[in-house]
This record gives C-alpha cells, structure tokens and sequence, in this order.
C-alpha cells in the first residue's frame, strides 16, 4: 500500500477559484488481468475529482481510498493545475468535433477529455524513477539535477511509487539527462500516486 495524501496536501496551491487539480480513480488492467472493460485498453475510470480547495482534498480523502480498495485502483493526482475557465472553452471545442464527427457517444467524456489537457502556468514534470533510491542517492540525483539548464534546484518532491519514486520536478533542458538516464522516463503532464492500495 502506497499512501501520499500527506506528502501531496503540501504541495498543493490555490491562487484563485479558477485553479483546480484533476485527480482520477483509474483501475489498471495491468492490476486486474481480466476484470477491467473501459473505453481505455489499459484503464477503467472509476471516478474523477476536481480539487479546488485543500478542504475539498481533506474533506473526499476516505471516499477516494474507498473506492481505490474497493476496485483495485490507483487514484492518481495531476500536479499541474487546470482552469476551470479554459477547460471549459475546451470542451465547447472538444464536443464541437465529436459532433461533427458523429462521435455522439463520446460527447458525455469531453469534460474529463479536456480536464487531461494541461492548460494552467508552470510546468510540473514527473521523473518516474523504478527503483528504491537511498537518502544519498537522492540527494545525488538532486544535485545533478540543479546542474542542468536553467540551474538551481528543480525537485518539488520525492512521492514514493509501488517501485520506486516519482521526482516532481520544475522543468528543464532534457538533452544531457536524456543521455545520461537514458532508462527514466520524464512524463510532462502525468499524475502522480496519491495512493495505491
């Protein structure tokens, strides 16, 4: 059981009531062999939440874990905050397509289509490292990370995984860290675990 609604609450801002952060229920085929029928191949959406206040995240924690053991799930944060002002201009677009395209089934999704989409300010990245760093190894990973363009220090956290950890990051020039972690991967508008059961 892997559970960061402690490590993720200090991570989270609200600037305005136009921010929110997109969180989602997902059930993972990988996890279910067999038991998963979504409009994903890999995935099945159990629930999606739209968090625009830390008593709006305390306030559905034990809903969220809940359904996350009751359906095997992993219940996923995005760190990049959306509007909810161009989420909805999104979804006038979105559904516009789907129309014309007589995709008209589709057309109930487009608000979570669209809340997958980042359209918010700063970029948050997510290193998804898939063993068990010690302290020092982190801390080495950090200072080689302040290393590349623009300098400073760019890690936001360290959120444990089943595996390993995800590093949050701020961005930053990839062409030298692509050569030397040839075998992370860097996810630009990925969420992170808030909890696995």
């Amino acid at each position: 059981m892997v559970n960061n609604f402690d490590l993720i609450r200090n991570l989270l801002t609200f600037a305005s009531d136009d921010e929110f952060y997109f969180v989602q229920i997902l059930q993972r085929k990988k996890d279910n062999p067999g038991n998963v029928n979504g409009s994903n191949n890999s995935s099945r959406l159990i629930k999606a939440y739209y968090i625009d206040s830390l008593e709006k995240f305390d306030n559905l924690k034990d809903e969220m874990i809940f359904f996350a053991e009751h359906f095997n799930a992993r219940v996923g944060i995005n760190l990049n905050k959306r509007s909810y002002y161009k989420t909805a201009f999104n979804v006038m677009k979105k559904m516009a397509e789907q129309m014309h395209n007589k995709q008209f089934k589709n057309v109930r999704k487009a608000y979570n289509t669209c809340c997958g989409i980042h359209n918010g300010g700063d970029k948050i990245w997510l290193l998804d490292v898939d063993q068990k760093l010690s302290d020092k190894e982190l801390n080495d990973f950090r200072l080689e990370l302040g290393g590349y363009q623009p300098l400073g220090d760019k890690v936001l956290a360290y959120i444990p995984s089943k595996n390993g950890v995800h590093v949050i990051t701020r961005g930053f020039d990839l062409t030298e860290f692509r050569m030397n972690h040839p075998d992370i991967e860097v996810h630009k508008n990925n969420p992170t675990n808030l909890y696995i059961p």
